[in-house]
């Protein structure tokens, strides 16, 4: 059962870092939380529409919610940047 759920979740992240590799012109928070989350971030702190996330090392990205739901392409660059998602590689292949 634990392989099931632990293949289940890299799934979900491999498809997730695609979509963001495509560079959308915007992406739904809720992905942008999920990805950062599997990465080691913890969201520490919300002001209005800015979010704060942070790693263990003490890594801080803001990430602005446009409209309340969607986060910009500028952000979502930020985020690929950060995270080396160009060179990420997916452990279930």
């Amino acid at each position: 059962m634990q392989y099931c759920i632990s293949f289940f979740i890299m799934s979900k992240i491999a498809k997730l870092i695609k979509h963001l590799l495509s560079r959308p012109p915007e992406a739904r928070f809720e992905e942008i939380s999920y990805v950062l989350k599997a990465f080691g971030y913890q969201e520490v702190r919300v002001r209005g529409s800015h979010h704060v996330f942070e790693n263990d090392e003490g890594d801080v990205i803001v990430v602005p919610k446009k409209g309340g739901k969607k986060v910009k392409k500028t952000y979502i660059e930020a985020i690929i940047k950060l995270l080396d998602l160009e060179n990420w590689q997916n452990d279930t292949k």
